[in-house]
């Protein structure tokens, strides 16, 4: 990787996914829509003025392959937040923060959806991680402990 600029937490030449390499096999992606109503459905749901967080825990319904990672997040950013760009900006920023925190902190056995809101794009990014700590807090699926392994 080059010597490239940090902006907004992650690197200018948007190579977010390099940064997240090493815990990319501790957290794994909401993908497909009915695991992203399942965790609407949970009705668990944090507000913060930088981003949404919803959670649900696992159950035998809908969880990860038994050799999947433990925790999984998704990422929303609707017409609301801005044009195509802005909400591209928005999902980076909240990928970025979800590498930092869901990777380190978050629960294992648990679902994630974090919501792009307006103001996600201006926030501080110092900011942005704590609404995400005080999400994850008030969920019940803050980890005090060290990384995962």
């Amino acid at each position: 990787m080059t010597d490239s600029p940090v902006v907004d937490g992650s690197v200018a030449d948007g190579s977010v996914a390099d940064r997240c390499a090493p815990v990319a096999a501790r957290i794994g992606r909401l993908k497909r829509r009915p695991e992203f109503l399942a965790v609407a459905g949970a009705r668990r749901k944090w507000v913060a003025p930088g981003l949404i967080l919803q959670g649900r825990r696992h159950d035998q319904k809908q969880r990860p392959p038994a050799d999947g990672p433990a925790v999984r997040y998704g990422l929303t950013a609707s017409k609301k937040v801005g044009n195509a760009v802005t909400r591209n900006r928005a999902r980076r920023r909240l990928r970025a923060v979800a590498c930092e925190v869901l990777a380190a902190h978050a629960v294992s056995g648990h679902d994630f959806v974090l919501i792009a809101r307006a103001e996600t794009v201006t926030r501080a990014f110092a900011d942005l991680k704590a609404d995400l700590i005080a999400g994850l807090r008030r969920l019940g699926a803050w980890s005090v402990g060290a990384p995962r392994p």
